[in-house]
């Protein structure tokens, strides 16, 4: 069975970084029910949730994503373009090592945040932008090239992470809201969307998208192409710019 990293959310969430969007009043307590819902939608498509311990002190801590980057049997510890995200990374490591992954890092003056790296197959496309620079690129394609990875760097001035303009589908479409993607030639197949929030989703299994209830255009279009919509409410997190994929970290059954 599949396990999937999460954390709580930290008491101190409305706090948290944001970069292209204006501040808006975070309900920590709807926060927190919102992402026990988010869990228990993992746990209804067959993943076994696996909590990294909570780090109040840190308000992003929730986005755990963030901490990561897996592929194969080697998770590489990010190091944040966002100083005050480093401390998030030492539990999420420890507990990654704890499900016998082998473990890297990325080292300084790399930067990177797993919110910036979209793997579909062998080919990992990864955001050079504000949170992840040229030398954190080098140190993935370094660390999993020997895996059999491609590594594919694609700008990211838009939004705050590559995650937030695209994700694909499970055949290898990408899709995103194209006023918000820099470059959608960047990929090999682009489908747009027609909500921010439809550009996100998470691969829960047999055709299934975790995505979130702000996106009800976009979740139709992908039932009438043969998928079937997971939703979620995450309005608090997306109001911080967080979105479905940033709240876990899928790791292999």
């Amino acid at each position: 069975m599949p396990t999937a990293l999460v954390r709580q959310p930290s008491p101190r969430l409305a706090d948290g970084l944001i970069t292209h969007i204006e501040r808006k009043p975070v309900d920590a307590d709807l926060a927190v029910r919102q992402w026990h819902q988010y869990v228990d939608a993992l746990r209804a498509t067959g993943w076994t949730p696996v909590e990294v311990p909570a780090i109040d002190e840190c308000p992003d801590g929730v986005f755990i994503e963030d901490t990561m980057v897996v592929y194969g049997d080697l998770a590489l510890i990010a190091r944040s373009g966002a100083d005050q995200r480093r401390p998030e990374a030492a539990a999420a490591e420890q507990t990654v090592a704890a499900q016998g992954y082998r473990i890297a890092h990325i080292t300084e003056p790399g930067t990177l945040d797993g919110g910036d790296v979209l793997k579909i197959g062998s080919t990992i496309y990864v955001g050079l932008g504000g949170r992840t620079n040229e030398e954190g690129i080098r140190q993935l394609a370094e660390a999993f090239g020997p895996l059999g990875a491609t590594v594919r760097a694609v700008p990211v001035r838009k939004v705050l992470h590559l995650k937030s303009a695209v994700t694909a589908l499970p055949d290898g479409t990408v899709i995103g809201y194209e006023p918000l993607v820099d470059d959608p030639q960047a990929f090999d197949i682009f489908k747009p969307v027609p909500e921010e929030s439809g550009s996100h989703v998470v691969l829960v299994g047999e055709d299934r998208l975790l995505m979130a209830a702000s996106a009800p255009k976009s979740a139709a279009l992908f039932e009438s192409i043969g998928y079937t919509p997971v939703v979620v409410d995450i309005s608090e997190f997306e109001k911080l710019e967080g979105c479905v994929t940033c709240l876990s970290v899928r790791l292999r059954g």
